[in-house]
């Protein structure tokens, strides 16, 4: 009984990341157990492996972690011990097609998700893949673009990352009349379709304005909510990019205001909503917050991210109600951001890793180890409980924050 007792001490607890941007999927964590500061040469690791290319999030379910990458001509769905990142399954399809520009990686761009016994993902030619998740058998797949004619098709591969709600799988595509679409997730078919808008790589995020569930999402030249239960429209409103480029997700509060922000002079605004979270009034907008592709987040009456499209991207804090910005600081390069506690964590672009903690008055940084990533890690970290997964174009690395 001792021996169990004292083996079970050590046997890793992995809360849920079951999608991209986490349980609430927007990069919050309550991150019970987190240290509050590093020692000088950051948190103890606890294994790293080689996987392939992609910038494809991680998601873990338990004691499993999945995500994609490439592998010459074919995309690859992988399942990997938590513990120790061994494989325990693969699955790789092939992804030729079209010329793209894939300068900047090879893709696979989006996170799988997570629901019941199955994992979805979805690669750079929106081929979509139903798994068993713990087997890795094949359920059913969809060519997205073949089902779905006239989809927006991104030049550098899809990039969306489905989301699930309600015992349905929510998938965005640009096009008409199908614009963003539900999905059973039992056989791929059509649950509901809506609106005809030009897609763009942001994901969705489901909040909750007082009794209701709203979708809120954006595509190229507007972002948009819906009620996710049906894809009813609930409102629009303009917010525009050089090249329809709206990557980052909306950021929602409990005072009904989204904000929003882009890069390519997308810039940013704020909306108020009323208590239905319809008829969208605009607080402010101006171009001094332009996420470019990394996260951002809400906490409380503020918006903190990397702010830039390309050179120097200063995290910056911006006041809700006003769009005040309260203060810009250079120390990182552009970088993901996962709130965790009263911490936050943030990976750079770079490869630095860091604790910090933000607030109006300032950045206050709690640890900090570089190059525990290869440059371009762009790949949002995952926090599933005190375990914290770096990815980067070659590697995948899991650290000890307890």
């Amino acid at each position: 009984m001792r021996i169990l007792i004292a083996l079970a001490l050590f046997i890793p607890t992995y809360a849920q990341w079951p999608q991209f941007g986490g349980p609430h999927g927007n990069f919050i964590v309550d991150g019970k157990g987190i240290a509050s500061t590093w020692p000088a040469g950051g948190p103890k690791e606890l294994w790293k492996r080689v996987v392939g290319e992609g910038y494809s999030g991680v998601v873990v379910d338990n004691d499993v972690l999945y995500t994609m990458y490439s592998r010459d001509r074919e995309e690859v769905v992988i399942a990997m011990d938590a513990g120790t990142g061994k494989t325990r399954w693969e699955y790789a399809y092939d992804k030729s097609g079209p010329r793209m520009d894939l300068s900047q990686g090879a893709g696979p761009h989006s996170t799988p998700v997570v629901l019941g016994d199955r994992v979805y993902t979805i690669g750079i030619r929106a081929r979509m893949h139903a798994f068993d998740k713990k087997t890795g058998k094949l359920v059913w797949h969809k060519e997205l673009y073949k089902d779905f004619p006239g989809s927006t098709e991104f030049d550098r591969g899809y990039a969306v990352s489905p989301i699930v709600y309600k015992g349905t799988i929510i998938v965005k595509l640009g096009g008409p009349n199908h614009a963003i679409v539900a999905l059973s997730p039992k056989d791929g078919s059509l649950l509901w379709k809506s609106l005809s808008y030009e897609n763009a790589p942001a994901t969705p995020i489901v909040v909750h304005a007082g009794a209701k569930d709203v979708l809120i999402t954006q595509f190229a030249a507007d972002v948009v909510a819906l009620n996710p239960i049906n894809g009813e429209l609930l409102w629009s409103y303009p917010h525009k990019t050089d090249y329809g480029l709206n990557i980052t997700q909306p950021l929602w509060g409990s005072d009904n205001v989204v904000v929003v922000t882009s890069a390519y002079s997308g810039g940013a605004r704020g909306l108020q909503l009323d208590g239905d979270a319809r008829n969208p009034k605009e607080l402010w907008n101006h171009n001094r917050l332009r996420v470019h592709f990394t996260t951002a987040l809400r906490i409380g009456g503020y918006v903190y991210g990397s702010s830039g499209d390309f050179g120097p991207s200063p995290i910056t804090c911006v006041e809700v109600k006003t769009g005040r910005v309260m203060w810009q600081d250079r120390t990182f390069s552009k970088g993901n951001l996962v709130k965790a506690g009263d911490k936050v964590i943030l990976l750079d672009e770079d490869g630095t890793l860091a604790l910090l903690t933000l607030a109006p008055e300032g950045m206050k940084v709690h640890g900090k180890v570089e190059q525990v990533a290869l440059k371009n890690a762009w790949t949002p970290p995952t926090l599933a409980g005190t375990t914290l997964l770096v990815r980067d174009r070659k590697h995948l690395v899991a650290f000890d924050l307890k």
